[in-house]
């Protein structure tokens, strides 16, 4: 059943891509959300209990190197799989009253398996392969279908090369795992070479990204197309994020380079903020704050404890809902107003488009962290984490992490309300663009603020499902 939830997506975006020429937009886009509504359903219908792996299979691949074919599904990855085949869903939808080629479709499906296959994986090797497959059709989406004025092309390179550079850090992890615990799968493999944890922790803060090594993120965002930064910001981050719970138990050493990737989330918290509240153009501003959504998740895996590790899962997935949402809306006003410049698109739009400037104000509360809504969660309890310190990290890298975390929350609710006030508020300045959102929309953005909702009011059965895993995992 995982195979085929693998495969369904990906024969689909394949042939999409050689057929592209033999169909019209709408119908691969239906086509599209078919399949990946198909791989949605397998992996809910997969789940066996969060004290076993799901769905597991073990096969032999490449046996002198120890290589297998091990993928399942557990605790802590089956909430990235639903994530992951539900934002490939709305992707599709997205697409279908665009008349969008054929073969963006196509690349949204591929993206959406490989990165289903990378949470699927349970051998380090297979991890690694479907977290490379991802790449490439990413730069096609931002290079070919990303706005030429924000220099698609070269922020399309910008990401490759960041990314490929981060990959080959890994990789070299990867090895040096396999030759020091003479194991590649994740339930054997183990290091205690310094020089993986370091090489794997980098290569992973690149995709989360962590600061300093962010400055790809923006300029990707400002020009890639609407589902090409849903998908960037809602899986390709969390690539990264699932990458550091998978590797960190593996690494005994990852206790010396915690205290640095710790400081380096709170830093990345308060500048992202900063960095927001300077921002004009929606879609950057929604970048910077993906960075700073990541830093809490990095101070929460940084304490390597079983309230730190639950932070980061929630914490992760709550952002890829939330990011969405706001992605989703950014795109809705960029149709409209064919800019993301709030001063452009101008004020007032609860009185020029009701609907949206509700959905707006939604994502925007439920992105400074508002309890109620998803990202609450995670929030508290990376500074939970943080507090109680852990066996990681000393007292001082702990509640310094944690200071600079609070005042990133402070920093953060002050440029969504500007964003807000600038927006939704204020004297309405009509423009030809003023039209609420239609039924495509609506059904979009509706799911994603649901989503919010449920996660943010009812999140005891997503946080029980870590509880076994995370007791495991934790140090």
């Amino acid at each position: 059943m995982i195979v085929a939830a693998l495969l369904v997506p990906a024969v689909v975006g394949l042939a999409l891509l050689i057929g592209r020429a033999r169909v019209s937009g709408p119908v691969a886009a239906w086509l599209g959300a078919a399949a990946m509504t198909v791989s949605l359903v397998l992996y809910a219908l997969v789940w066996e209990g969060r004290d076993v792996v799901s769905g597991e299979v073990d096969e032999p691949w490449i046996e002198p190197i120890g290589a297998r074919l091990h993928l399942g599904v557990t605790a802590i990855s089956w909430p990235f799989l639903l994530m992951t085949a539900g934002l490939g869903v709305l992707c599709c939808l997205w697409l279908v009253a665009r008349d969008s080629a054929p073969a963006l479709v196509g690349l949204v499906l591929v993206i959406s398996a490989s990165s289903l296959g990378v949470f699927s994986s349970l051998d380090l090797l297979v991890f690694f392969v479907f977290f490379e497959l991802a790449l490439v059709p990413m730069w096609f989406v931002i290079a070919w279908w990303g706005d030429v004025t924000h220099g698609a092309q070269t922020a399309a390179t910008r990401f490759l090369l960041f990314t490929v550079s981060g990959s080959g850090l890994i990789l070299v992890g990867i090895v040096v795992i396999g030759l020091d615990g003479g194991s590649l799968q994740v339930d054997e493999a183990m290091s205690g070479s310094l020089a993986a944890a370091v090489l794997v922790t980098i290569g992973f803060a690149v995709k989360t990204p962590v600061v300093p090594l962010h400055t790809w993120l923006p300029d990707a965002h400002s020009a890639a197309p609407t589902v090409g930064s849903v998908l960037l910001a809602g899986v390709f981050l969390k690539l990264g994020t699932y990458g550091l719970i998978l590797f960190s138990p593996l690494l005994t050493r990852f206790a010396d380079v915690a205290p640095y990737l710790a400081v380096a989330g709170a830093i990345g918290v308060v500048w992202a903020a900063l960095a927001c509240y300077a921002q004009d153009d929606l879609k950057r501003l929604i970048a910077y704050s993906s960075i700073g959504h990541m830093g809490f998740v990095v101070i929460a895996i940084s304490t390597q404890s079983r309230v730190g590790l639950a932070a980061a899962v929630i914490g992760s997935v709550a952002h890829g809902v939330i990011s969405a949402l706001l992605f989703f809306t950014a795109g809705s006003l960029k149709d409209r107003f064919g800019t993301a410049s709030m001063a452009a698109i101008g004020r007032g739009l609860y009185a020029r488009t009701p609907w949206l400037a509700v959905t707006f104000v939604l994502a925007a509360v439920a992105g400074l962290g508002l309890p109620g809504l998803a990202a609450f969660w995670g929030e508290v309890l990376s500074l939970r984490a943080a507090y109680e310190i852990g066996d990681v990290l000393t007292r001082p890298v702990a509640w310094t992490a944690l200071g600079l975390a609070v005042l990133g929350i402070a920093l953060t609710t002050a440029y969504f309300v500007r964003a807000v006030r600038l927006l939704a508020q204020g004297e309405p300045v009509p423009h030809a663009g003023d039209r609420d959102l239609d039924r495509r929309e609506l059904v979009v953005l509706g799911t994603l603020v649901v989503a919010a909702l449920v996660l943010g009011l009812w999140p005891d059965p997503v946080l029980d499902l870590f509880d076994p895993l995370t007791r495991s995992f934790a140090r």
